[in-house]
């Protein structure tokens, strides 16, 4: 019988493990073992196993850096863009492109530090096992929570994104639910897939799908204001907070730039398939160079055409007729970018629960029905929460604030403290990798607190309207 007092930091140190296994051997043997340490004949793989245990690794072992770096665009290049234009709206154009430019480069670096955990400790096959490096077993509880409902917070906005898109195309008096339940299924089907790889496929037509979107909305928008008594010079725009912009606002303004360049957590877990996972850095630096780029310019450029009514998202500025062509173009990455979210906490939940089986690999009968079902509630429970949280703007604030602050910010700068670090944090070697997690730590705290702060402030005063 395994001893479950055994720390699960012991499979990640094998010093610890090695004295573990000299102190009591039978501790590290496999519950279908004999005495002997043999397989026993009823509980030995059979050959269909094995042949299915081959293919799986196969199968999930099959990700390069290219690829990667598609699978980090539908995460992360998708919602977060069509909120930066009344994120700027409300901060200004110079501090939003100030925010948008420092934010990028702080969540690039962060990223570079989570995938460097993962190098190190090559073990590690997603985000909550390096909770377990950190604090042990209440350490992988944490990091769990916090992981699974901040991604499916994430798949809960893909769905009111996609129940905002059916009403704007279709501008029926169809009861919102329908549209929703209607999301919802087709974010069950694009997340069946249950290989990176594979969805990277579909990677290709969500990035083709978010970029002409964009670019019909960019467009449209300045077509329309330079038709306007005045032209372009008669936009509303400023370089400045609008007047209104209190705390609760210039917050959730600054937590939906935030929501926009979150992609670390999902990094290990995509990295658990990459046939050379050191690759991850050309990865990082190519999806943190173009969201820079993209986000500054969506932000500035809606922002300079439409003025300081921008809506949110932006493609509801973009006219009644364009908006809902816009919306038709944006549906398949509203759906891919919300299932691969899907995949990636239903990867993490079947593989820790089947991690000493074959059906971990989903490549067999069992495999594809425990599959289907978690992939199944997983994606209802982000349509309840869709329904909770109607409002597109809040949601993705409430999810920056709590949880993306630690998960994209203050963990990975702890990470580099506690498991990067070689020597004293201030010896000539690490004085400046100490000062870039520095801040990158103070960064993610401030959002937490003062981002926490503005959404309940914002909260009680939606109560009180």
């Amino acid at each position: 019988m395994v001893d479950k007092s055994i720390d699960r930091r012991t499979r990640y140190q094998p010093q610890a493990l090695a004295l573990a296994e000299e102190k009591d051997p039978k501790v590290f043997q496999s519950p279908n073992s004999l005495e002997d340490g043999s397989l026993s004949p009823r509980n030995s793989p059979t050959e269909f196993e094995q042949d299915r245990e081959i293919q799986g690794k196969r199968k999930f072992n099959r990700l390069g850096w290219k690829r990667l770096t598609i699978c980090l665009i539908v995460e992360a290049i998708a919602l977060g863009s069509l909120s930066l234009p009344a994120a700027f709206s409300t901060l200004g154009m110079v501090a939003g492109v100030f925010s948008s430019i420092v934010i990028g480069l702080i969540a690039t670096y962060a990223g570079y530090i989570v995938g460097a955990v993962k190098i190190k400790y090559p073990e590690i096959q997603n985000y909550p096992d390096i909770g377990t490096l950190l604090l042990g077993e209440t350490g992988f509880w944490i990091i769990t929570c916090a992981f699974v409902i901040g991604i499916m917070l994430g798949v809960g906005s893909h769905c009111l994104t996609g129940i905002i898109a059916f009403v704007r195309i279709t501008e029926s008096d169809v009861c919102t639910v329908i549209f929703g339940l209607i999301s919802t299924i087709i974010l069950l089907l694009a997340a069946i897939p249950p290989s990176f790889a594979d969805l990277a496929i579909l990677g290709y037509i969500d990035f083709a799908s978010i970029m002409i979107a964009i670019g019909i909305t960019m467009t449209a928008t300045g077509i329309k204001s330079s038709q306007s008594p005045g032209g372009l010079s008669s936009s509303t725009w400023s370089a400045w907070p609008r007047e209104d912009a209190d705390f609760p606002k210039v917050m959730v303004a600054l937590n939906n730039i935030v929501f926009a360049y979150s992609f670390a957590p999902t990094l290990p877990s995509f990295m658990a398939e990459m046939h050379t996972p050191r690759d991850y850095v050309k990865s990082v630096y190519a999806i943190g160079l173009i969201e820079i780029v993209l986000y500054t310019l969506i932000g500035s450029l809606v922002f300079y055409f439409v003025g300081q009514d921008v809506q949110s998202p932006a493609l509801l500025s973009a006219g009644p007729l364009m908006s809902r062509i816009a919306f038709g173009v944006a549906l398949p990455v509203i759906f891919i970018s919300g299932s691969i979210n899907t995949s990636v906490v239903a990867r993490y939940i079947h593989g820790h629960v089947y991690r000493d089986s074959v059906v971990r690999y989903v490549n067999t009968k069992n495999g594809w029905i425990t599959w289907i079902m978690l992939v199944t509630v997983l994606t209802f429970l982000s349509w309840i929460v869709a329904e909770a949280i109607p409002v597109f703007s809040d949601m993705l604030s409430i999810t920056a604030a709590l949880l993306n602050s630690g998960l994209c910010f203050y963990v990975p700068a702890v990470m580099w403290f506690v498991l990067l670090k070689e020597g004293n944090w201030f010896s000539l070697k690490n004085i400046r990798s100490a000062f870039y997690n520095g801040v990158v730590f103070l960064l993610g705290i401030g959002i937490l607190v003062c981002g926490m702060y503005a959404n309940i402030l914002n909260l009680v005063n939606a109560d009180e309207l």
